[in-house]
């Protein structure tokens, strides 16, 4: 009994959480005569599936899709690959300066990212990757607007008992051996947790993509319905269809790799 207010509290920022996504997915199967007359919450009279039928048709929303896969896909490899071997050298290696600057690098998650989008914009323009795939990756595959995967990876090998490399180092395996087949093998758990933070903040990411692109070539889908919404304002079935197939992706992911969550954040609290 005593708990019962406890789990009322936990419901509540529950249904909290959820409602608006829940709200968008119901909304999605009514017409837009419906979703204009009747409340938020109240289920679809006549549940139809031409909205998402007519977003593929008028837009290229094939292409939408492919390109944020794409650069979902390749920030979160490049973070794993780029994260993984800086956060061994900030917690293994020793060389002059290395807690100042790790610290110092850290630091850089205090800075909001607004600041820091002119000085890369002006760095890709110069590359030449304006309205790019790689105008889109590269920024965030070596951690320039998001640092926090050295981080969470850093703070993961220092609770990894340094004997275990020191045995490792006796049988002859050198630095990257030691990392890829010790290290990495036993940061499964934090490294599947970054791999969803990563993809999720790359699908979900809007202001990168809105500056960078203007092609339909390059427009990833965060862009696609930002574009239906200055074009086509007061068609809110289409865009509530289209962000229901947005965020379809993000929950197959999670629900596919949400016990990595679970057990990172149980083993990164052991000492």
């Amino acid at each position: 009994m005593k708990k019962i207010p406890l789990y009322l509290v936990l419901l509540a920022g529950a249904l909290l959480s959820v409602g608006p996504y829940l709200m968008t997915m119901n909304a999605a199967f009514k017409s837009k005569q419906e979703i204009l007359t009747s409340e938020p919450w109240a289920p679809p009279a006549d549940p139809i599936l031409s909205n998402f039928a007519e977003v593929w048709s008028r837009y290229d929303f094939a292409t939408f899709v492919v390109n944020s896969c794409l650069v979902a896909v390749a920030v979160t490899v490049g973070q794993l690959v780029f994260s993984t071997l800086a956060a061994y050298a900030f917690a293994r290696l020793e060389f002059p300066g290395r807690d100042a600057l790790f610290w110092a690098y850290i630091a850089t998650m205090m800075v909001p990212q607004i600041v820091t989008l002119v000085p890369t914009f002006i760095i890709v323009r110069e590359l030449g990757l304006v309205d790019t795939h790689l105008g889109l990756i590269l920024p965030f595959v070596f951690g320039f607007l998001m640092p926090y995967g050295v981080f969470l990876v850093r703070q993961y090998f220092k609770t990894i008992p340094v004997s275990i490399e020191q045995a490792a180092r006796m049988d002859g395996a050198g630095t990257l051996t030691l990392l890829w087949r010790v290290m990495v093998p036993m940061a499964r758990p934090i490294l599947g947790t970054l791999a969803i933070i990563s993809f999720v903040n790359t699908w979900n990411n809007l202001l990168w993509p809105l500056i960078i692109t203007h092609s339909e070539s390059t427009r990833v889908i965060t862009r696609g319905i930002a574009q239906m919404q200055s074009q086509f304002n007061q068609e809110y079935h289409l865009i509530l269809a289209a962000s229901t197939m947005a965020l379809l992706p993000l929950v197959a992911v999670f629900l596919v790799f949400q016990r990595h969550i679970v057990r990172s954040i149980a083993l990164s609290g052991m000492k």
